[in-house]
């Protein structure tokens, strides 16, 4: 009888912040102090699969990219995001090793390079809208407009960014590879910064400029694996209705039906919440048994005494 499987989903930002000192050291500490978090979950006898995002650290690689474009050609964004996975994972590999070993653990543990399938027809490549990598002067934007055909846009008054399409999740193409090893103990690290976007033709795979929203690709792997536990930790503990306001309030527990007729009414906006909540409906509307948000302060509470989070169920 095999163990449930939890899939986690995090941010970036949990292991790069603004006013971090960027360096390797910091990364790799604070990758520890995530990965110690996440020991609340083998504990209570999951498997584990962690998704994490990638946007502090893919804007850097397209700084150093821009930065050298004089002497080596800058590669597409594909190979950007497929950097950062190796990055990223090389980081979470070394410090979920470190942690099983305090814990005195018996796991293995194994990165896996992914690609996920999008489609060509995608409405979002029509309408470019996710900003990556530096901020330029309205001068160098329009050099990269006419140059690179990049799409522009102006952002808060902090000057001017690339804008890329951020196309639907369709299939995790080594998703029968991260289910075995999952089954045979291992934790696994799979589908960063929402999977390398690919299109997948009928006679090879070609790589597609764009980015993937990591929870969505999170959603798409847990239901596809029959993961019992879908958990997306972001930067509250719990779920909020009238955010903001002087009316707002937190939800404890939210069933799949308040969770669509809320987020139809406009209560989690796209730039913050929206995503996750959909992400959560997804997985659960397609047999999944229980979502969880909080933030990665909160997972051992929520894993432990089912507190200090939201819980959607069906």
């Amino acid at each position: 009888m095999r163990k449930p499987i939890a899939v986690v989903a995090f941010g970036g930002n949990a292991i790069l912040d603004a006013g971090d000192d960027g360096s390797f050291t910091t990364q790799l500490e604070k990758a520890k102090a995530a990965c110690r978090q996440m020991l609340a979950i083998l504990h209570k006898g999951y498997q584990l699969i962690l998704v994490h995002g990638n946007g502090p650290q893919v804007g850097n690689l397209l700084i150093q990219f821009e930065k050298a474009r004089d002497i080596i050609p800058v590669p597409p964004l594909d190979v950007a995001v497929a950097s950062s996975q190796g990055l990223l994972g090389h980081m979470l590999e070394i410090s979920m090793r470190t942690v099983l070993e305090e814990d005195r653990m018996q796991r293995e543990v194994a990165t896996v390079l992914t690609q996920v399938v999008v489609n060509p027809d995608d409405p979002a490549f029509s309408s470019p809208s996710k900003p990556i990598g530096p901020f330029y002067t309205q001068e160098e934007a329009e050099c990269f407009r006419k140059e690179e055909r990049w799409a522009m846009v102006e952002d808060s008054g902090r000057g001017w960014r690339r804008v890329v399409c951020s196309p639907q999740p369709r299939r995790v193409l080594e998703q029968n590879i991260i289910k075995f090893l999952a089954e045979n103990d291992t934790v696994v690290i799979a589908c960063g910064g929402g999977g390398i976007p690919v299109n997948y033709l009928t006679d090879r795979v070609v790589g597609t400029d764009g980015v993937i929203d990591k929870d969505a690709t999170a959603a798409l792997l847990a239901y596809n694996l029959g993961a019992e536990l879908f958990i997306i930790l972001t930067g509250v503990e719990k779920v909020c209705l009238n955010y903001g306001k002087p009316t707002q309030r937190a939800v404890d527990v939210m069933t799949l039906d308040e969770a669509k007729q809320w987020h139809a009414e406009g209560q989690f906006p796209a730039g913050s919440m929206g995503p996750k909540i959909q992400s959560a409906i997804e997985y659960i509307e397609r047999g999944g048994a229980e979502a969880i948000i909080t933030s990665q302060e909160n997972l051992v509470a929520a894993m432990q005494q089912g507190a200090n989070c939201t819980r959607i169920v069906k």
